[in-house]
């Protein structure tokens, strides 16, 4: 059996049911992307590149193994086979397919992809990136609480257009930050069974359209108090989209970084790009909000 969805502007045929999605009610009249579960090269991919240990890349395609889960070979930016490890669960999978998979893919089909969220505000949306644990899908969903609408968690690709693109309704939240913003996890879906980190659902909250990059915004947490914003200007803003980069070393190896440079160029000279440091301890989500809302007003 096969599914059909909505992800990223991008009709998927997958014969792996991705709930995470947009599910769409028939079959698309012409499919961008094919999911299929199929043999992929144990001892990697032939005739490129291996830039590391469970990794190897082309032009065209970049093969990722995890060990014990599956082996992905993504190719050409419209197909994705995977090849799952014996009695591995099908969460497991998904949870990779959706993270560096999708993300290979993108990269392929000409996206920048940075590693945040996205949300709306206006008629616009501002990007939140940083480090894993810097706090952007527990900033996501404090948004959302507020009554803002979200774009995309964790993958966000941005078209020559500077546009964000839409992923799909639900953000990613460990059980910590779930307890911060006083979320119920009960009836939440774990990412995967070892893990205390769950999709919440976002439907009523997710924007379906691309949307122009207003305004980036850099998370680092340090020892101070207060919060403090620092500008980015010139050609600091290109070390700092690179460092932000979703999965650096697909891009490097897969021989965009022209067309990456291209991108980030156009995206620096349209969007405005703010370092927030944060306290690394004993600070309210809602105080780091209302701090990015009040920077926003200030640079209107």
């Amino acid at each position: 059996m096969n599914y059909f969805y909505n992800c990223y502007n991008l009709a998927i045929d997958s014969e792996m049911p991705l709930s995470e999605m947009v599910a769409l009610p028939d079959r698309p009249t012409a499919i961008d992307v094919r999911i299929a579960q199929g043999a992929v090269d144990p001892d990697g991919l032939d005739g490129a590149e291996q830039v590391g240990p469970f990794l190897w890349v082309s032009p065209t395609a970049l093969q990722l193994h995890i060990p014990d889960v599956a082996r992905f070979l993504v190719s050409n930016g419209n197909t994705i086979l995977y090849d799952p490890a014996p009695g591995i669960d099908e969460d497991s999978v998904r949870v990779f397919m959706l993270g560096s998979a999708l993300g290979a893919l993108l990269f392929q089909r000409g996206y920048l992809v940075l590693h945040g969220n996205a949300v709306q505000i206006g008629d616009g949306c501002i990007i939140c990136v940083g480090h894993s644990g810097a706090g952007k899908s527990t900033l996501a969903a404090a948004f959302m609480q507020r009554g803002y609408n979200l774009l995309a968690d964790d993958v966000v690709p941005i078209g020559n257009d500077c546009h964000a693109i839409p992923g799909f309704p639900r953000i990613k939240l460990w059980q910590d930050a779930a307890d911060k913003l006083e979320i119920d996890t009960t009836s939440l879906s774990r990412i995967r069974p070892d893990m205390e980190k769950f999709n919440l659902p976002i439907t009523e909250k997710f924007v379906p359209k691309p949307l122009p990059v207003k305004h980036i915004y850099i998370l680092r947490s340090d020892d101070e108090k207060g919060f403090s914003s620092t500008p980015i200007k010139g050609l600091q803003k290109f070390p700092a989209l690179h460092a932000n980069t979703y999965r650096q070393k697909f891009l490097d190896s897969m021989d965009l970084r022209s067309d990456h440079l291209k991108l980030c160029g156009k995206l620096a000279g349209q969007t405005a790009i703010t370092r927030i440091l944060r306290p690394r301890q004993g600070f309210e989500i809602d105080q780091l909000v209302d701090h990015i809302l009040a920077d926003l007003s200030e640079s209107v």
